[in-house]
């Protein structure tokens, strides 16, 4: 009995060696596995997608220009006729900036601002009027025309601006054509004038306010105005009437297209935007006796814009030195097309007619 005991203690207590045993072999493998760790995400440096490259543009256009040092190029401005006997004129379709507006007995004249191309044939050149003492300054150009009147030119000698005249001397350039009579046949060679202006000392370059545009807007528009009809006066009406193919309002002028005499081409606008500006009666009358007005394009007033077959309305508004701007209702700026631009003036209380 004794021995039976001692057998069932004897195998109860190697049972319990052998558990022990594998007990303390598996806490060994656990043990004996290698620790599981996850590491903290290491910082990397952000990806900086860079701008896109900013081409240089002209900033009378907003087109592309061949490097930035062009853009400060010398702005060029000429006045040109508009009277019947004038067309077709030349240059037309070269400026930049085209205004428009009335002068004595209803005619309109053209200042045209050249400065992504130098035309070598611009014309006829006529004579400087009181609108000239605001737009010359804005965009710091030199003024080629011809001669002025008293009241005109003593205007002028109060506005600082580089005046390259033929009647002050300057011949370089400016030459009379035969296929028209006096005094609608001065012409003239904006890029040899302007070198010899530089030769003589006028500065070659300047800082250009540029007009702000929006360079999708050539993209597919629903057409809301067709036509713009601008009545300056009885004795000069123009239609602008929008081609959706050249993406670009073609001109008519007293009923008949008027077309550039270098290119044999309508003449055409991207952007045409209407400026209503006080015409002021100066008492001055001119050899005529009709009266000059003094066109104020300091300051601000309506004005209507229209490229890609759209109108936009607001308001222009301007100082001495610098281009207009255009706004809308809320404040936000009205943007140009990229292209040339025909501005219009217009007395304040003119009607325009769109469709």
């Amino acid at each position: 009995m004794f021995r039976t005991r001692y057998l069932t203690v004897l195998g109860a207590a190697l049972i319990l060696l052998a558990v022990l045993v594998v007990s303390g072999c598996k806490d060994a493998e656990v043990k004996a596995q290698p620790e599981v760790t996850s590491s903290w995400p290491q910082a990397t440096t952000e990806t900086v997608v860079p701008e896109p490259v900013q081409l240089p543009r002209w900033p009378l256009t907003g087109l592309d220009a061949p490097d930035d040092a062009a853009t400060h190029t010398r702005v060029m401005s000429v006045k040109v006729e508009n009277s019947p006997v004038a067309r077709p004129q030349s240059g037309l379709q070269s400026a930049d900036v085209v205004y428009e507006s009335v002068t004595e007995g209803g005619i309109t004249r053209f200042n045209l601002l050249f400065h992504s191309v130098m035309p070598e044939s611009v014309g006829p050149v006529r004579s400087a009027r009181m609108s000239d003492t605001d737009i010359v300054p804005q965009y710091g150009a030199m003024f080629a025309f011809s001669g002025a009147s008293g009241y005109v030119t003593r205007a002028l000698g109060g506005v600082k601006f580089d005046n390259l005249s033929q009647d002050r001397g300057w011949t370089a350039g400016y030459k009379r054509v035969s296929s028209k009579s006096a005094p609608h046949n001065l012409y003239l060679n904006v890029g040899t004038l302007r070198d010899a202006a530089l030769a003589k000392g006028n500065a070659a370059t300047q800082d250009i306010t540029s007009f702000l545009y929006d360079q999708a807007a050539s993209e597919a528009a629903t057409v809301t105005a067709a036509s713009v009809n601008v009545r300056f006066s009885n004795a000069n009406t123009v239609d602008w009437t929008y081609d959706g193919a050249k993406d670009a309002y073609m001109r008519v002028n007293g009923g008949n297209v008027h077309k550039d005499a270098t290119t044999g081409e309508q003449v055409h606008a991207t952007n045409v935007v209407v400026m209503w500006v006080p015409h002021v009666a100066t008492g001055a009358r001119d050899v005529t006796g009709s009266m000059t007005y003094d066109i104020k394009f300091v300051g601000s007033g309506k004005c209507s814009v229209f490229h890609n077959g759209v109108r936009y309305d607001g308001t222009w508004e301007a100082g001495s030195s610098a281009p207009p701007t255009f706004k809308a209702a809320d404040g936000s700026s009205i943007r140009l097309a990229p292209g040339n631009t025909w501005i219009q003036v217009v007395d304040s209380d003119v009607n325009i007619l769109v469709k």
